[in-house]
């Protein structure tokens, strides 16, 4: 179970440190607009663009992830077999990060569905 409560914190914190090459891409518009960071954020383009959409797409891989690991803990299901696929989760989605910012659109999205498969089918092993 040690090993999912880690990963549930590794996935928490990936929106938080995503964020990190949005702010600077913010501060190279200029300066981070602090009282309208959204309003700055619909002005960056490419890599910028592509770190604000990483950022968000971390938060939403969170909103899967999240109820898929309290499920598997709930039900008493944290053998080998769930802890694997919570490490895959994680580990793609360190990558599906670094392929968004690199511009690198087929291996993101087959990175990306490593990772969804992963923490459905934690859910899955958990019916």
């Amino acid at each position: 179970m040690t090993t999912l409560i880690i990963c549930l914190f590794i996935a928490a914190l990936l929106p938080i440190v995503a964020k990190v090459p949005v702010a600077i891409a913010m501060h190279k518009l200029g300066r981070y607009n602090n009282n309208h960071p959204r309003a700055q954020q619909a002005e960056l383009t490419g890599f910028g663009a592509r770190a604000l959409a990483a950022h968000q797409n971390a938060f939403e891989s969170l909103i899967i992830f999240a109820p898929a690991v309290l499920l598997a803990i709930a039900t008493k299901n944290t053998g080998a077999v769930i802890e694997q696929l919570a490490i895959t989760h994680v580990i793609a989605r360190v990558f599906y990060n670094i392929a968004y910012l690199m511009n690198i659109s087929t291996i993101r999205s087959i990175i990306w569905a490593v990772g969804i498969i992963s923490a459905l089918s934690i859910i899955f092993l958990c019916i």
